[in-house]
């Protein structure tokens, strides 16, 4: 299994970001934060030609679930998503949960990862 998940989509990058964050609401989770590397680095005086935006969402019923299972899984929240560029194209993706949680351990702490890895992966899927 690959530590990501992600997909292409044909449409613009400014929509694909905005469609995500619709999709991630439907899906109950919340956008904490978001950040545009290009944007970033052209402020900090380097040129990346390329848009990559991280989201990071949370659903703060699973947040909190995990957090009183295990303290230090706090290490890996809030969840991050992006959209970026690469080759012409648009893509939508995410870190999957359940290969950061696999390395904690514990099948509880699995459990809620599959379910969060299962919302956003749908949530990715619903905004392609």
């Amino acid at each position: 299994m690959h530590i990501n998940f992600k997909t292409k989509t044909d449409k613009s990058f400014e929509q694909a970001v905005e469609d995500l964050k619709k999709a991630v609401t439907g899906h109950k989770f919340g956008v904490l934060w978001e950040l545009n590397f290009k944007d970033k680095l052209k402020e900090k005086g380097i040129d990346f030609d390329r848009n990559f935006k991280v989201l990071e969402v949370c659903n703060p019923v699973q947040a909190n679930e995990v957090l009183t299972q295990n303290i230090e899984v706090g290490y890996f929240l809030p969840c991050k998503m992006v959209v970026f560029e690469d080759g012409g194209a648009v893509y939508m993706g995410m870190l999957r949960p359940t290969g950061i949680i696999g390395l904690m351990g514990g099948k509880e702490l699995m459990a809620a990862a599959k379910v969060v890895e299962n919302e956003l992966m749908a949530a990715i899927n619903d905004a392609v």
